[in-house]
């Protein structure tokens, strides 16, 4: 996977949901680019959880697969690279802590923010979520790394396990 100090473009995704035409996910990869002009200012850094939520909302929302994806950061929080790192079918995706920790390591992040999506548009995390975002925060800990957030996107709804006090 290319590296980048700043997030990855991605063209439009022919797998989002069917009712969204081939100009609508055009005008989504617009919209993602705005954001990232938008926020990911001053070296990267986005702004607020809010602008981390719209974000992440338009890269992960309306997707017919889950995605399991991670923010990068660095000690001031700034973001080092956004990436896909998992993908898997309707009802879950394989996620391989050992795959994270390397990721983790490659890109010298000091933070990160887990996100996926539930594309049945339900984002309440699941048992499995919580016991795989703790399984995370306790690997990467051991190299000093802090886990900020996990971001479960639906459809117009969002989750925040920090928010719920779930890390």
């Amino acid at each position: 996977m290319p590296r980048s100090t700043r997030a990855r473009l991605l063209p439009p995704d022919p797998q989002r949901t069917r009712s969204l035409s081939e100009d609508e996910q055009t005008l989504i990869a617009q919209a993602i680019r705005c954001l990232e002009r938008q926020y990911l200012v001053k070296q990267d850094v986005l702004t607020s959880p809010e602008a981390t939520r719209a974000y992440l909302q338009l890269r992960l929302a309306g997707l017919t697969y889950e995605v399991f994806s991670l923010l990068l950061l660095d000690n001031r929080h700034r973001v080092i690279l956004y990436e896909e790192l998992f993908r898997g079918t309707i009802d879950g995706a394989s996620v391989h802590c050992r795959d994270v920790v390397r990721r983790v390591i490659e890109t010298n992040a000091a933070a990160v923010i887990f996100a996926h999506n539930h594309p049945s548009g339900v984002a309440e995390p699941s048992q499995s979520d919580l016991r795989l975002t703790q399984r995370l925060k306790e690997a990467l800990a051991l190299i000093d790394v802090r886990t900020l957030d996990h971001v479960i996107i639906g459809d117009g709804a969002w989750v925040s396990l920090a928010e719920r006090g779930l890390l």
